[in-house]
């Protein structure tokens, strides 16, 4: 019965934050300001790290790596949008929406991988700080970066594999306003309890099992930080987790939230901003997470804009 209800498409109809058109111009300008921020604060970071040898440090090498990869990520989805509020369109070709798929997916995922592998460092640094620089020395740092998108090209393949074998779908409109991934899957097709099943699995690997690994690492950090005889040395030890558990909970709580909600039930509205949150809001606030509590990025940056004035 499905089957007969499916058609072969060319293009896809994305969905918009809202049809008046005296609010056109307003959202244009608040996406488009959202992203010049993003880009600007990530660059910022990027700058201040490269340009200190102070912090020629892993915790910043990684940090200035997910500034970079904040910038891909948002990169893959608002400009588009920004163009189809511009524009009043809401077409994106075939080939366009499996391209935007694939970079949103590996973009997002070498977000994910970093912020396991900077739980990592902040675990070795609390809870084995003699052993530090040995553990994590220049050339592991090398190695779990190139992991870290191995890993993601692995993913976004994974779900090419599944995607690229359905040419004909239910319906041409996402109800979303990017090429969700999990909404393509939904409008494939395809058996329902295949694609429930892939949607979990796709979960568990990438979405479960690291949640689990960070909470063991902020088990043991937290353990660790309460053996410190001073309360000086434990907020100052707390203090350096601080900003990376907000971006893992920004990140995860929308991200995942949604991904595996779209399994069972799925509002458009609700999962718009929820995609907003995770795909414009979290790249746009990590740079203010990580700079503005974050004295040494605070001090290069200021170092920054005095040698350039």
């Amino acid at each position: 019965m499905e089957a007969h209800n499916c058609t072969c498409v060319s293009q896809f109809y994305v969905m918009g934050f809202s049809e008046d058109p005296d609010l056109q111009p307003v959202l244009f300008g608040l996406f488009l300001s959202m992203y010049l921020v993003t880009v600007l604060g990530n660059l910022l970071i990027i700058l201040a790290v490269s340009s200190d040898s102070h912090l020629h440090t892993p915790m910043y090498f990684f940090l200035s790596n997910l500034s970079m990869a904040d910038i891909c990520f948002i990169s893959t989805t608002v400009p588009k949008l920004i163009i189809d509020t511009l524009t009043n369109s809401r077409v994106i070709s075939y080939v366009g929406c499996l391209t935007q798929m694939s970079l949103f997916i590996i973009f997002g995922c070498i977000d994910d991988m970093l912020l396991i592998v900077m739980a990592y460092d902040r675990f070795v640094a609390i809870c084995h700080p003699l052993h530090y620089t040995i553990i994590v020395n220049p050339h592991r740092c090398v190695l779990l970066l190139l992991v870290s998108i191995f890993l993601s090209l692995v993913e976004s393949q994974l779900h090419n594999s599944i995607v690229l074998q359905f040419i004909c779908f239910k319906n041409i409109e996402i109800s979303n306003f990017f090429c969700d991934p999990s909404q393509l899957l939904n409008l494939s097709c395809s058996d329902p309890f295949i694609k429930t099943m892939f949607t979990y699995i796709v979960g568990i690997i990438f979405g479960f099992l690291p949640i689990s690994g960070l909470f063991l690492s902020y088990c043991k950090i937290l353990s660790s930080i309460l053996k410190i005889p001073s309360s000086g040395g434990r907020y100052k030890a707390l203090s350096t987790c601080s900003s990376h558990l907000s971006a893992v909970c920004l990140f995860y709580g929308t991200g995942i939230g949604t991904y595996l909600g779209s399994g069972v039930s799925y509002s458009p509205k609700k999962g718009m901003v929820a995609s907003l949150m995770y795909t414009v809001v979290t790249p746009l606030l990590n740079p203010f997470i990580y700079s503005l509590r974050n004295k040494d990025i605070s001090s290069s940056l200021k170092r920054l804009y005095s040698w350039r004035v």
